[in-house]
C-alpha cells in the first residue's frame, strides 16, 4: 500500500462546456470526500432547480458564482484525501485571458487533467492548456475524454481523440500522457470501472491518481539548500550553535558530506542535520531542517549549500520563459527585484528574443513589451549572480519571479531555458 502521507497535487483545465466541474463533483462525492451538510444543502439546491438526481458542478460552482460578483478568485484549491493519498485540485479558469491563473495553478502539479469533449475532439483550447502544461514541465498529463455518454461510450469516437492529441503532443515535451475514456456525469470510469466501456482496459481516474508513482518528479540528484535564515539560539546549551535553516530545494544531503557554498566557493563539511528536536542522518527535499558545518564560514541569506562535485551555473546573464501576470505592460529595459528560491536581487529585462502566441504556437519577434497573460522567452541582467539550474532538471532552482518595486506586485513568473 502506498504512503497515506503522500501528497499528489492535480490541476484540471478544459473548455467552459468539458464538464470540469461535474468531473471534480464526480470525484469527491463517489470518493466519499464531501461532509453531510455540503451534500444535504447540494441535494436541496439540486432538488429546486429541478434536477431529477445531484448535480455535482454545484460541488465548485460556490467559486463560480463569486467570480461572476467581481470577487478575485484566481485558483480555487479542494482538497481531499483516500485511504491511499493525499490530494489537492487547483481548479483553474480555462479562458485565454485566465492564462496566468492556470501557470499559477499548475506551477506546483504533478499531474494535469485536461479534459476534452468526445463529441469535439482536441480543441484550440485544449491545444493551448496542453502547451502550458508542457512549458511548466508537469510530469504527468491524463486526457480525460468525457462526454462519452453522448457518443455511446464509442471505442472510434476515443481513439479519434487519442490520435489528434498524440499528434499534437509529439511536439511537446511531456514524459507521461495517459488516455481515459469516462462520462462524468454518470460516474463512468471515474471512481468505478465503467459497464459500458468493456473495450477500455485501463483503470479509472481515481485508482490512476492513486497509484500514480510521484517520487521520482523530485529532483534527486542536484543537491542544493538554498539559506534561508542563519540560527544563533544564544542559550544555554546552544551558546556556540549556527545553523543555517531553510528548505532542500533538491538531492540528499547527509552528515559528513563535503559541501560549497555558493556564491564564495567555500567547502567545509555538514556536521549536523537538525529536524525538529532530532539529529538526521540525512535529509532529502522538500524537507526543512537546519544544517552545522565543520568550519566557520561567513554565510548568510541567499547563499546555497551544494555538494561540491555538482554545482549549478552561477549567472549574471539569465533566459527565461516568462509569463506576464500583471495588468501594467513590461517597459523596456525598466528594473524590477528577481526571487529566486531564497535570493533576492535587481533585475532588468534586457531583451524579448520572441513572444509565443499559445492558440498556435507561432513565435513572434520585432515586440517591445509584454502585456497580461503573455508568455515569452527573454533575457534578464541581474546585479549579483542566481545560482540557477535550467527549469527542466530542476523546477525549484529553475524559477523565478518578478517583482515591480515601486508597486511591490508580482509582476512575472518564468522558468530559466
Amino acid at each position: 500500500m502506498l504512503d497515506n502521507n503522500q501528497l499528489l497535487r492535480f490541476t484540471t483545465a478544459g473548455s467552459v462546456d468539458d464538464g470540469k466541474s461535474t468531473l471534480i463533483g464526480r470525484l469527491l462525492y463517489d470518493s466519499k470526500s464531501i461532509f453531510e451538510d455540503q451534500l444535504e444543502s447540494i441535494e436541496n439546491t439540486s432538488k429546486q432547480k429541478g434536477h431529477e438526481g445531484v448535480d455535482l458542478a454545484l460541488f465548485t460552482d460556490g467559486l463560480r458564482d463569486e467570480r461572476e460578483q467581481g470577487i478575485t478568485i484566481d485558483v480555487a484549491y479542494r482538497y481531499f484525501t483516500t485511504p491511499k493519498r493525499k490530494f489537492i485540485i487547483a481548479d483553474t479558469p480555462g479562458h485565454i485571458q485566465y492564462t496566468r491563473n492556470m501557470v499559477t495553478g499548475a506551477s506546483t502539479a504533478n499531474a494535469a487533467l485536461i479534459l476534452v469533449d468526445a463529441r469535439h475532439g482536441v480543441i484550440e483550447q485544449t491545444r493551448r492548456h496542453a502547451f502550458i502544461a508542457s512549458l511548466l514541465q508537469i510530469p504527468h498529463i491524463i486526457v480525460c475524454v468525457n462526454k462519452m455518454d453522448l457518443v455511446d461510450f464509442s471505442e472510434e469516437a476515443y481513439n479519434n481523440v487519442l490520435s489528434q492529441f498524440e499528434e499534437f503532443s509529439s511536439k511537446l515535451l511531456v514524459k507521461d500522457v495517459r488516455f481515459i475514456p469516462m462520462s462524468a456525469l454518470l460516474g463512468d470510469n471515474v471512481v468505478n470501472r465503467s459497464e459500458n466501456m468493456s473495450w477500455y482496459q485501463g483503470a479509472p481516474l481515481l485508482h490512476t491518481l492513486e497509484t500514480m508513482h510521484i517520487s521520482s518528479d523530485v529532483n534527486k540528484v542536484d543537491a542544493r539548500f538554498p539559506v534561508q535564515t542563519v540560527l544563533r539560539p544564544q542559550r544555554e546549551g546552544f551558546i556556540d550553535y549556527r545553523g543555517y535553516a531553510g528548505r532542500i530545494a533538491s538531492g540528499v544531503f547527509r552528515r559528513g558530506d563535503e559541501v560549497t557554498v555558493m556564491p564564495s566557493g567555500f567547502t567545509s563539511k555538514i556536521k549536523t542535520i537538525d529536524f525538529d528536536t532530532k539529529e538526521l542522518d540525512e535529509a532529502f527535499a522538500p524537507m526543512s531542517v537546519s544544517i552545522t558545518l565543520e568550519d566557520d564560514i561567513d554565510i548568510s541569506r541567499g547563499d546555497m549549500l551544494v555538494r561540491s562535485n555538482n554545482k549549478p551555473e552561477p549567472s549574471q546573464d539569465v533566459e527565461v520563459m516568462l509569463c506576464w501576470l500583471n495588468n501594467t505592460a513590461s517597459k523596456p529595459r525598466a528594473k524590477y527585484s528577481v526571487f529566486h528560491t531564497s535570493n533576492q536581487q535587481k533585475a532588468m529585462i534586457k531583451d524579448i528574443v520572441y513572444k509565443i502566441d499559445i492558440n498556435t504556437l507561432q513565435r513572434k519577434e520585432d515586440d517591445g513589451e509584454l502585456k497580461m497573460n503573455e508568455i515569452a522567452k527573454v533575457k534578464i541582467r541581474t546585479t549579483k549572480p542566481l545560482m540557477i539550474d535550467s527549469y527542466r532538471e530542476n523546477r525549484t532552482t529553475g524559477s523565478i519571479i518578478l517583482v515591480d518595486d515601486a508597486t511591490n506586485e508580482t509582476v512575472a513568473a518564468g522558468m530559466v531555458v
